[in-house]
């Protein structure tokens, strides 16, 4: 038995699971989550077309590479969303979803050797986590301030640390605090890559979902705009997950470095990680089209400018950069028992912050905090934020 599996810790959502264990929620209410991630909205009717369209492609192996159709329409989309230029034979890989991806490049990077360290913001994505433990490698923790808009403490982490690093977790917009990466954080850490040879790999996967009039700002855009042709040491990953609103289709595609990408492949061959031809279809069709990206956008804004005020009013929280999260800090500091008294006296699951984050230096930057996913249709999710003022109202009105 592998014994890094040991060294993995339970999920956000079975934590959740056993801490709702013997609870009843008011059954006198409709049940309403919030707690997962995952898009709720229609899928574009172009990609179930495609999927169905191209059924015979399963009577074929797909190569790992994908076609060379995929790679184009996924450069061309770089290209339209960044003004950045792919060789889509050497820069780019499908992949099937940023999750499976971001696992997959820290076994291909990472060495194995003894001490070797792999940065992640704090909270975070625990796929970073995982992916590190399982290839032999220590996560390091580096905590989102809120007084600075949840921006990563990137000046905290002590030279001795970086010089064991091999590779860094980026998440911009970042889970769960849709804060994303302004161009001098990234001018930081190139410069730092260079100087201590780590690699970079930037979890993009909420790029397309942003209430202001300026999309965010990608990795490769950065690089770009400090003239690192080339894109040395930092691969970007990309998922139609949250874009298209097609989680259960597992398709997103990795691009940068040509000699990270190169060997990227190759272990993935030896993975199986092939996409399926149908998918890939599909797939074309989503990168190809922006009109249901920008429909579901506009979705996304109208749901958050109608719930984010209201719940301001009895919660810290405030409209994030990007992402389709609330990162709200609760009255009383315990986000574990507002979750359990929520649930139970109102029918509506959070999910407590500290279930995201790593206790470092006896903090947990989640703790007192709350994540709310508002994925569900607007009137679902407006529901559950009067329930949500309701419930601190009467729960917490000192707090007020």
């Amino acid at each position: 038995m592998n014994p890094h599996l040991a060294q993995l810790q339970p999920y956000p959502f079975e934590r959740l699971r056993h801490l709702f264990t013997g609870v009843t929620p008011n059954p006198n209410l409709s049940p309403i989550s919030l707690g997962i991630g995952e898009p709720r909205h229609p899928a574009p009717s172009l990609v179930l077309q495609a999927l169905t369209a191209n059924m015979d492609a399963l009577s074929a192996y797909p190569a790992t590479a994908g076609t060379l159709a995929l790679r184009q329409a996924c450069a061309d989309w770089v290209e339209r969303r960044y003004r950045v230029q792919l060789d889509p034979a050497q820069h780019l890989l499908p992949v099937n979803g940023s999750r499976e991806a971001l696992f997959a490049f820290a076994q291909t990077v990472l060495d194995g050797s003894e001490g070797a360290l792999v940065i992640s913001p704090n909270p975070f994505y625990q796929i970073y986590e995982g992916a590190a433990l399982l290839a032999g490698a220590q996560p390091y923790f580096v905590a989102s301030r809120p007084e600075h808009n949840f921006a990563v403490d990137w000046d905290s982490v002590p030279d001795a640390v970086w010089a064991k690093t091999q590779l860094v977790f980026v998440c911009s917009p970042g889970n769960p605090t849709g804060a994303v990466m302004p161009l001098t954080e990234w001018q930081k850490l190139f410069a730092l890559s260079d100087k201590y040879g780590f690699v970079l790999a930037s979890d993009e996967c909420y790029s397309e979902i942003y209430f202001g009039d300026t999309p965010p700002l990608g990795g490769l855009e950065a690089a770009m705009l400090c003239g690192r042709t080339g894109f040395p040491r930092l691969v970007s990953f990309t998922s139609l997950s949250k874009r298209s609103n097609v989680p259960g289709m597992r398709s997103g595609f990795v691009a940068g470095d040509a000699r990270l990408i190169e060997a990227f492949l190759r272990y993935r061959t030896y993975h199986g990680s092939a996409m399926s031809g149908m998918v890939q279809a599909a797939s074309i069709a989503a990168w190809n089209d922006e009109d249901h990206v920008q429909a579901n956008r506009a979705l996304y804004r109208e749901k958050f400018a109608q719930i984010t005020p209201l719940l301001s009013e009895v919660l810290e929280v405030a409209l994030p950069d990007a992402g389709f999260y609330l990162w709200a800090g609760v009255p009383g500091g315990d986000d574990e028992a507002f979750a359990v008294d929520l649930l139970a006296q109102y029918n509506v699951i959070v999910l407590p912050g500290r279930y995201l984050a790593r206790e470092v230096h006896g903090v947990n930057p989640g703790q007192g905090r709350i994540r709310m996913a508002l994925v569900a249709q607007p009137q679902e999710c407006l529901e559950a934020a009067q329930r949500i003022v309701q419930f601190v109202q009467s729960h917490y009105p000192s707090s007020l």
